[in-house]
This record gives C-alpha cells, structure tokens and sequence, in this order.
C-alpha cells in the first residue's frame, strides 16, 4: 500500500495546471460506445477511475488506446451487453454504462456500483426514468437486467435534478424515435459537456445547461473529435491548498464560469482573486475568515465535491463557519479525521460547526473518501511538523499525480510505498516475520 508524508507550513506558491474533468471524461467514455467508429477524447487525465472505466470498454468489445492526454476509442466492434461485478464495484460512476448499453444494445445486464461510500446515492431515479422511457427492468438487489420493451413517455420528470439519471436518460434517449423531454434535468457543465460530445457526433440534443432537455432521435452517430472541459473540482482544491498555507496560486486552463458558485466562499474567506481570460490568481490573506454559511445544492449552487476541501481551509479561520450538506447524508466522514489535526468541530446530522483554531499539529489520517482524501491533504500541508496521509487510493480517483501538483507549488509531499520501505528496513521486516509467525 501507498501513502503520503507531508511535511506542512509551506506557502503554496506559482502556476497549477488543472486537467480535464473527471465527472465529464467518465460518462462521454460510456457515451463513446454509442459510435460505430472512433472517437478521440482530448484533455483526459490519467486517473484510477479513467483506467476502470477502459477496461469496462475493452471488456465490451471497445479497442482503446492512450496518446498522452488522448484517448482514442474505436468501439465499432462493441458486442457484449453485461458488465461484471469485479468491474462495476471500482467505482459508482459505472452506473452510466446503464443508459448508453440500453441504446446500443437495447439490453443491459450490470451490477449495482461500488465507490466511495459518501451516502447511499440510490439509482431509484435512473431505474424510474428509464421504465417511464419503455425499458423492462428486473433486480435481485445486487444486479440489474434491462431491455427495451415498448416505445414509453416522451417526457420524464426527475423529483431531483440528479447528474448520473440525467446522464443515463440523455444516452438511453438517443436512438429513441421522436423526441424526449428529462424535466428538471441537473444543469451541471459536465452534462453540458456530455451533451457537447455526442452532437459533435450527430446527436441532436438541445437545452443542455438549462431545467428542460430536449433529445430528438437520430438513427446512428458518427466518428468525432472533442476535448473535455477542465475539472472544476480540482481548481477548488488547489484553491483552498493556497488557501489554508497563505499562499498565492494562478491556475491555468479554467472556466470561470464554472467556478462562479464557489468564488463568493473564498472572498468571504478574505482570499484575494484575480480573473484572466482562462486563468485565475488567488490571495490568500494573513488568516482565513471565517464563512457564515455553505450549503450544497446542485449546480449551479455550491457544489458537494468542494464542501470537504472547504472544510479543511475554514479549520484556521478566525472564527466559527457552518456547513450544511443536503446533498448526500454521509459526507462529513472525513470531520474525525481532521480532528486528528486538532480541528475543532463538531457534527449533528447533515449540519457541521467548524470553530476556526491558529494552527494545527501533524498527524496521521486516512482518506475516508477522494474529496475528503484531498481535505486531509489540505490539513497536513498546514500543520507544523511531518503528517502521514493513508488510503491515497482514493485520492487517485480524482487527482492526476497529486502530489507531484502540489510539489510543483512548493509542498513537501512524497508519496512512499509499504513494501519497498520493509525492504530497506531489516528490523521492519524482522517484526513483521514475527508478527506472522504469531497469528500462524
């Protein structure tokens, strides 16, 4: 197993590069296997859950191949329909394979998905969407058989503006006959994205961004070329890294725009930001403020991915901060652990009390989940001394070479694996020998 010694109290300082959108690469992937051709995704970073995601394609019958930040797909010999458990409990976003099957194989068989374990994130609202579309769908409460049975609605309204069944009904509608309607549709800039992609392959889908959207049926897709819009999640994390350390950042290859329902957070927090073109300058200030209030709500509200990192900054602020997570019921796992740090918090239900301290002490914690891996990280680069950061699997979700980024704007993060540590250390060895040989 890997993990990260962070040695803290250094100001992060210089230019980030923030790399494609992990919540966008994912479910164009899964859309890609809609075209009989290819297609070639720019700006696709190099992430755990990309690499599930390729070996869900090639199992599929997909032929893929990576050219830096390019993944070409050619998924014109696609012939299977199931995805297997092993595959599908790497990571919940799987579940968008659900949708993009059913269009091109009018048959799903898959499993429910794994992944982080940030609440129950139930799929009743996909498995609805998709019925009320005319798809039969069979459980046993751990996999799921789906097939087209008759033409349904041309309309589906979501009680919830949920990304993934937004997802799932936009490619189960493809190839569907007339038009479809999803009413309160999630308006995030991923879908945006997804929706960009498939119409640059033919795709005739209008309203993407918007509370209402509209998916006239085409009879195939053809080979396309796109590039993925940059990971809003990952410029909110450096951010409250510079943040927290008093450090100033400028961070490249952003939206703006996309950034809009965090930035008020960050000003309140006294932090200083200066906007380019596709660029954006933060300040810290000498402390951070505290900030009254952050609740999460979908786009374009403050967004659930940012609530743990925004959490770990608000930890050194001068006075007491509220955060309140109506999201998803279990997402302040990460709380006791930077508590390790000496944060003082306090947690009842969905809401969390944070009562800024001056500083924190160097412990040793785990990541509960990728965005609270990053806010243990977020701690560690401020704390006074050495901290080990462990189940950085998680972090390798969502973040290309983390530390590497974080190193580049002048933090000590080294990344140390278990096993080679042993090797050079006799001793280490000698007790793990005799720990064995005692539980034999």
């Amino acid at each position: 197993m890997e993990y990260f010694r962070i040695n803290g109290l250094t100001k992060l300082s210089g230019d980030a590069y923030i790399h494609g959108a992990k919540n966008s690469v994912l479910p164009i992937l899964a859309a890609s296997i809609l075209i009989k051709g290819e297609s070639v995704i720019h700006n696709c970073p190099q992430l755990s859950d990309v690499d599930n995601t390729v070996k869900i394609l090639e199992h599929l019958g997909a032929r893929v191949k990576r050219e830096g930040k390019t993944l070409i797909v050619d998924s014109s010999s696609v012939n299977k329909y199931d995805i297997p458990q092993r595959l599908m409990q790497e990571m919940r976003s799987s579940i968008i394979f659900l949708g993009a099957l059913l269009s091109r194989m009018k048959t799903a068989r898959l499993y429910l998905p794994g992944g982080c374990k940030i609440g129950l994130r139930p799929i009743d609202l996909h498995l609805k969407g998709l019925s009320e579309l005319g798809y039969g769908i069979e459980s046993d409460g751990s996999s799921l058989f789906c097939s087209y049975s008759n033409k349904g609605a041309e309309a589906v309204v979501l009680s919830f503006p949920s990304v993934g069944a937004t997802e799932n009904l936009i490619l189960a509608s493809v190839f569907n006959e007339g038009k479809t309607r999803i009413i309160n549709s999630a308006r995030e800039p991923e879908i945006e994205d997804l929706c960009e992609f498939l119409n640059g392959a033919g795709a005739k889908i209008k309203g993407a961004g918007s509370t209402i959207i509209e998916i006239e049926g085409v009879a195939s897709l053809h080979s396309t070329e796109h590039t993925v819009i940059p990971d809003r999640i990952l410029a909110s994390t450096i951010m409250c890294a510079a943040a927290i350390t008093g450090g100033s950042v400028r961070l490249n290859n952003i939206r703006l725009s996309h950034l809009a329902p965090v930035l008020s957070v960050f000003n309140e927090a006294g932090c200083k930001l200066y906007a380019g073109d596709s660029s954006l300058v933060i300040k810290a200030p000498k402390r951070i403020r505290r900030v009254k209030k952050i609740e999460t709500r979908p786009y374009p509200g403050f967004p659930t991915d940012s609530q743990a990192m925004c959490s770990a900054m608000l930890t050194l602020s001068n006075g007491v901060s509220m955060i309140y997570e109506t999201i998803f019921e279990n997402r302040f796992r990460h709380m006791p652990e930077l508590m390790r740090f000496g944060a003082d918090i306090t947690v009842q239900d969905r809401v969390s009390v944070i009562n800024g301290v001056k500083r924190l002490k160097p412990a040793s914690a785990c990541c509960t989940d990728l965005r609270g891996g990053a806010a243990v990280v977020i701690a560690a680069l401020s704390a006074q001394g050495e901290s080990e950061i462990r189940d950085i699997h998680h972090i390798d979700r969502g973040y290309e070479n983390f530390e590497r980024q974080l190193n580049s704007l002048g933090a000590a993060v080294k990344r140390i694996s278990d096993e080679k540590e042993k090797e050079g250390n006799p001793k280490q060895q000698q007790t793990e020998s005799e720990r064995r040989g005692q539980s034999a």
